[in-house]
C-alpha cells in the first residue's frame, strides 16, 4: 500500500515537471503576427483589439487574454492561436453578417418603424449576426405588441445562409386580435361616482365608436395617460392628497378580454388660505397678481397653479427673460385643510438673440422667411415674438411643417440663437372641380398655380377651361410684399364665356373680359385692410326658353355693360396656419360697389361678412370649428334691382353639402335656380383625430359637420323656417397636386323640390 502511494506521488511530480517544461517551452518573444481566415474584418481591426504586439513575450496567460479580447468583439465564432517558430498565427472563423431582414404579418406596426427600433439592439443589415441578439429582438417585438394590447401575438424567426458568409433573417409575425377591455373598476371612490371618473379616460369598454377610435383596446401608454387625467381631475378639485394606490391589469386565459382595477385614496379637500409672491418678479406686484388665476378662498387646483406659473413665465419671456423659473411652493396645513401658496420667481439673466437661422428651405429664398420674423437679431428675446414668427411661416402656405429651437450660444450665459427648420410644400398645384349630374354629365374645370414662384413668395395663377360649354382664361400675379413694409399687391386679367345652365343656374350665357388691381395694407399684427379696383365688360346672351325675370332685367338695362367696381375689405385673422388651421379666429367684412362709368353701366353694391372660429374641445384631439357667411346686395341710382348675374347662390361642397351646387333659393318661371340678394350660411364642424394617419395631420383632415343656410330673393322675407340643413362626414387631403375633398351628407329640413346630392367630390378646392 505504501509503495503505491509513493508511486502515485512520483507520477504527479514527474507530470508537473514535464508540464512546467512544456510551459516554459511555449514562452517566446513574438517576432511577427499573422492572421488567417478573415473575410470582412480587416487585420487592422484585429490588431486594435489584440492585447499584444511584436516584441512582447508570449505565454499561456497572454494566450487566454488574447482569446478573451477577440471573442469579446462579437465578430468571431471561433479563434485559434498557433505558433510558427517565433511567429504568432491567429486563425479566425467570422460570424456571418446580416444580409437581409424581412418582416411579414406586421400590420399594426410599420416595417420601417420596427426596423428603426431594432437598430437600437444592434440588429440591422450589415451588422454581425448573433443568435442571442435575435432572441432579444423577438422579446422586444413581443413587448411592443403587448403594449398595443396584442397579447395573442406569435413571433417566429428563421435564419437562412446566404453567399459571402451572410445570413438572411425572416421574422414572421402573427398579430392575432387585440384584447378588448371588458371592465374598468375604480375602487376607493366615495366623492364621485365611477361613471363620472371614467369620463376622464380615453380607454373604455366597447362602444359604437370603438371601431374607429380603438378606445376599447388596452395600451399601457394610454392607461398611464388616463391615470394622469384621473389624478388631475382630483387635484384640480382640491384633493391635494389624492393617490393612486395600485393598478391591476388582468387578462383572461384566452387572451381576449382585459379587466382593469384601479385602487385610489381620495383624501380630504383643501382650499387656498393665502397667495404670496417671493423672489425677484421685476413687474409691479399688482400686475403679477393679475396673472395668478388662483386666489385666496378658492379650492386648491393644480391646473390653475400651472396656468398661473405659465402666465408668469410667458410674461417674463416676452421681456427677454427666457430662462425665467417660477416655482409654486405649497405650505400645507393638515389641521384646517388649507394650503398657503407662494410663487417664487427667479427671472435669471435677460437673454439676447445672436442670430436667426433657417434650414430646410431648399427652394424658398431666405428673405421670404426672414421678412415674416417679428423677433429681431441683437434684441432681447421675446418668446411670443418667436412663436409668432413660427405662425407667420405656417400661414404663408409654403411649408408642410415649421419647427423652432432656441439653443444657448456656447461660452455665454445670456445669448441664444433661434433656429427655424421648415419642410417645404410643393408650390405648384393643379386644381380641378369634378361633378356629375344626370342632365349634364361630367363637369370639369381646371387651373394651374405656382404659389411660391422661383422661391420669391409671389404667386402666379393661370386658369383655363376650354370645353363645349365653358371657355375661361385667367392670368393672375400677386406679391405679398410689394413694398418692404408689407403692402401687398395683386393683378388679374381674365376672359370668360360661361353657360350658366352648366352650373345649375338659369338659362343665359355671359361673355366677360376685364382686369383687377388690388392692394392689401397690414394695419396691426392681426388686422389688414384691402382695396381693389376692377373693370369688367359683360355681354349677356339669352335663349328662347330664358326666363321672364332675366328678360325683364335685360329689357330695362340692356344686355351689354361696362362695370367699374371699387372694393374694400377689413380682416382680423389670428389663425395659426393658412392651410387646414385649427386655432384662432378669422373675421372678414368686404364691400363692393359699382360706380357710374363710361358706356352702359349698372349701379349696385354687395356686402359680405364671413367668420371662422376654432375651439379645442379635448386635448387637441377634437376641435370645434364654427363658421358663418352672410351676404347682401342691392341696387341704387338708376338700376332697379341687383343684377341677376351678381346674385348669391347656395348649395354644394363650398356652402351646404348634400345639395347640388347653386340649386337652393329662388327659382325663375322655368323652375331653374335664379339666386337671390341675401345669403345666410352657417357651419359647425368637429375636427376628428385621423386614425392610422396621425403623422399626416398637417395634410389630412376628417370632420363631422352640420350645415345650415339658404338664399332669399328681394321679394322674400328672410325666414328661418325656410332654412335648409345637412349633416355628415367630410375629408380633405392636401395632396401634391392640390386639395382633394369629399363629403357624404344627409340633408334634412329639405323640400321636395330641392336637388339632393349626398356624395360630393372636388379636386383643387382652396381651403
Amino acid at each position: 500500500m505504501q509503495f503505491k502511494v509513493y508511486k502515485l506521488l512520483y507520477v504527479l511530480i514527474l507530470s508537473f515537471f514535464l508540464l512546467a517544461q512544456s510551459q516554459a517551452a511555449q514562452e517566446f518573444v513574438i517576432q511577427d503576427i499573422r492572421v488567417e481566415g478573415l473575410e470582412r474584418i480587416t487585420p487592422g481591426t484585429v490588431f486594435n483589439y489584440l492585447p499584444m504586439k511584436v516584441g512582447d513575450t508570449f505565454d499561456d496567460s497572454r494566450s487566454s487574454e488574447a482569446v478573451r479580447a477577440l471573442f469579446k468583439t462579437g465578430f468571431f465564432e471561433d479563434v485559434k492561436l498557433e505558433r510558427d517558430g517565433n511567429n504568432l498565427i491567429l486563425i479566425f472563423k467570422e460570424r456571418p453578417s446580416i444580409g437581409s431582414i424581412t418582416l411579414s404579418g406586421n400590420d399594426d406596426i410599420k416595417t420601417d418603424e420596427l426596423l428603426e427600433n431594432l437598430k437600437q439592439f444592434g440588429f440591422a443589415e450589415g451588422r454581425v449576426f448573433v443568435q442571442s441578439t435575435l432572441d432579444q429582438v423577438e422579446l422586444e417585438l413581443q413587448r411592443q405588441y403587448y403594449a398595443n394590447g396584442k397579447y395573442g401575438v406569435k413571433i417566429n424567426s428563421s435564419v437562412t445562409e446566404l453567399d459571402n458568409n451572410r445570413a438572411g433573417i425572416l421574422i414572421e409575425v402573427s398579430e392575432g386580435l387585440a384584447a378588448k377591455i371588458k371592465k374598468i373598476n375604480i375602487v376607493g371612490n366615495t366623492v364621485y361616482e365611477e361613471k363620472k371618473l371614467l369620463k376622464q379616460f380615453k380607454l373604455s369598454t366597447s362602444t359604437w365608436t370603438s371601431f374607429y377610435s380603438n378606445n376599447d383596446q388596452y395600451s399601457k401608454q394610454k392607461l398611464s395617460g388616463d391615470l394622469e387625467s384621473l389624478r388631475s381631475f382630483y387635484l384640480d378639485d382640491g384633493y391635494l392628497n389624492f393617490n393612486i394606490d395600485s393598478t391591476q391589469v388582468s387578462i383572461t386565459p384566452d387572451k381576449k378580454d382585459i379587466y382593469i382595477t384601479i385602487n385610489i385614496t381620495e383624501g380630504e379637500q383643501y382650499s387656498v388660505s393665502e397667495v404670496k409672491l417671493a423672489g425677484d418678479y421685476l413687474l409691479p406686484e399688482e400686475s403679477v397678481f393679475e396673472l395668478i388665476s388662483i386666489q385666496s378662498g378658492n379650492l386648491f387646483s393644480r391646473k390653475k397653479i400651472t396656468d398661473s406659473t405659465k402666465a408668469l413665465t410667458d410674461v417674463l419671456g416676452q421681456e427677454g427673460y427666457s430662462f425665467a423659473n417660477v416655482n409654486a411652493i405649497p405650505d400645507i396645513n393638515a389641521e384646517d385643510k388649507t394650503v398657503s401658496m407662494t410663487f417664487f420667481v427667479d427671472p435669471g439673466k435677460r437673454v439676447y438673440v445672436r442670430r436667426i437661422n433657417f434650414s430646410g428651405n431648399a427652394k424658398t429664398k431666405d428673405v421670404v422667411l426672414r421678412r415674416e420674423m417679428r423677433q429681431q437679431e441683437g434684441a432681447w428675446i421675446s418668446t411670443s415674438q418667436v412663436e409668432r414668427g413660427k405662425q407667420r411661416l405656417q400661414r404663408t402656405g409654403f411649408f408642410e411643417e415649421v419647427n423652432v429651437e432656441t439653443p444657448s450660444v456656447a461660452g455665454t450665459t445670456d445669448q441664444v440663437d433661434i433656429n427655424y427648420s421648415v419642410e417645404e410644400r410643393s408650390g405648384g398645384q393643379l386644381g380641378a372641380g369634378i361633378g356629375f349630374s344626370q342632365t349634364q354629365g361630367l363637369i370639369f374645370n381646371t387651373s394651374i398655380s405656382q404659389n411660391n414662384i422661383l422661391g420669391t413668395g409671389n404667386r402666379l395663377n393661370f386658369q383655363f377651361n376650354n370645353s363645349d360649354v365653358n371657355t375661361r382664361y385667367g392670368l393672375g400675379y400677386s406679391t405679398p410684399y410689394f413694398t418692404d413694409d408689407g403692402i401687398g399687391s395683386a393683378y388679374d386679367v381674365f376672359y370668360r364665356e360661361t353657360n350658366a345652365a352648366e352650373s345649375n343656374l338659369a338659362l343665359f350665357e355671359t361673355k366677360e373680359y376685364g382686369a383687377t388691381l388690388a392692394f392689401s395694407l397690414p394695419v396691426t399684427e392681426y388686422n389688414t385692410i384691402g382695396t381693389a379696383v376692377g373693370y369688367t365688360n359683360t355681354q349677356i346672351k339669352t335663349e328662347a326658353a330664358t326666363s321672364f325675370q332675366i328678360n325683364d332685367f335685360l329689357n330695362k338695362n340692356g344686355n351689354q355693360y361696362d362695370i367699374l367696381k371699387l372694393s374694400a375689405n377689413f380682416a382680423y385673422d389670428t389663425r395659426n396656419k393658412a392651410v387646414l388651421p385649427d386655432k384662432g379666429i378669422l373675421q372678414r367684412i368686404s364691400a363692393t360697389v359699382s360706380v357710374p362709368s363710361f358706356g352702359n353701366s349698372l349701379e349696385y353694391y354687395k356686402v359680405n361678412y364671413e367668420a371662422t372660429w376654432f375651439k379645442d374641445l379635448y386635448q387637441g384631439d377634437f376641435i370645434l370649428a364654427l363658421g358663418g357667411d352672410f351676404g347682401y346686395g342691392d341696387s341704387y341710382g338708376d338700376t332697379s334691382e341687383l343684377p341677376f348675374f351678381e346674385n348669391f347662390y347656395a348649395g354644394g361642397p363650398r356652402s351646404l353639402r348634400g345639395y347640388e351646387e347653386n340649386t337652393l333659393g329662388p327659382r325663375d318661371n322655368t323652375n331653374r335656380a335664379l339666386g337671390g340678394d341675401t345669403r345666410i350660411i352657417a357651419n359647425a364642424e368637429i375636427i376628428l383625430p385621423v386614425p392610422f394617419l396621425a403623422e399626416y395631420k398637417n395634410s389630412v383632415r376628417l370632420t363631422t359637420f352640420i350645415d345650415a343656410g339658404n338664399v332669399f330673393g328681394s321679394n322674400e322675407d328672410v325666414s328661418f323656417g325656410e332654412m335648409r340643413y345637412s349633416a355628415g362626414l367630410s375629408a380633405i387631403w392636401i395632396s401634391p397636386f392640390g386639395a382633394i375633398s369629399a363629403s357624404l351628407a344627409a340633408p334634412f329640413g329639405d323640400k321636395s323640390t330641392d336637388q339632393i346630392q349626398n356624395f360630393q367630390f372636388t379636386f383643387g378646392t382652396s381651403f
